[in-house]
């Protein structure tokens, strides 16, 4: 996977608060084995009339060309609802890096950090702030510091800062997933196995 360290991106306000996972990627798409191809029915029945691809809906801002970038900043308590990991492939297929809210569901947060999104957790003043400033400019962009921990409004200079686990921290720094991590710590592992048999060996 792509490693993450720092993005910089115009952005797509969605501001519509408590987004449960069943309006992110509705239940009837979810026959699909593999993550491809699910980003075409991202908030499909918001998207268009009747969930018919030949009607889009003009007002929906994922049909608005003024609208786009890596990052998706969505109202609060995004992500609620049923766990589906789905949510978060329709997310990244569709090409989104990363997700900003006041708010996450636990396990739409834990499925998008295992899928490569980055989930950032900002206070409402600052998810307020986003949102007017994109109603003032729709090409306004963000920073995005993973390292650093940090994301800044380039047109205030404002910024936060944000928590993450420290493991999944370094998984999309890195661009792992849990083997790659595995196998990166491999001479750590054998090291500690080697210590391991031969103070066993002495005790006996």
């Amino acid at each position: 996977m792509k490693e993450f360290k720092v993005i910089n991106s115009t952005f797509v306000p969605l501001t519509v608060e408590n987004v449960d996972t069943d309006q992110i990627i509705p239940a009837r798409f979810l026959k699909a084995t593999t993550r491809d191809g699910f980003g075409e029915n991202l908030f499909r029945d918001w998207r268009y009339e009747d969930g018919d691809a030949n009607r889009p809906k003009e007002d929906f801002v994922l049909n608005n060309p003024d609208y786009s970038g890596e990052i998706l900043v969505a109202g609060k308590n995004f992500g609620c609802g049923s766990s589906r990991e789905h949510a978060a492939w329709a997310i990244a297929d569709y090409g989104f890096r990363v997700v900003i809210s006041s708010f996450f569901a636990d396990i739409f947060k834990n499925n998008a950090l295992n899928n490569f999104i980055l989930p950032i957790e900002v206070s409402d003043d600052f998810l307020e702030e986003l949102f007017e400033t994109s109603d003032k400019d729709n090409k306004a962009a963000l920073e995005i510091d993973l390292k650093e921990q940090t994301i800044k409004n380039l047109t205030t200079g404002n910024q936060e800062s944000f928590e993450i686990n420290s493991y999944k921290k370094e998984c999309l720094l890195n661009g792992y997933d849990d083997i790659d991590y595995l196998l990166s710590q491999q001479d750590k592992i054998e090291a500690f196995e080697a210590n391991r048999e031969f103070d066993f060996n002495f005790k006996n």
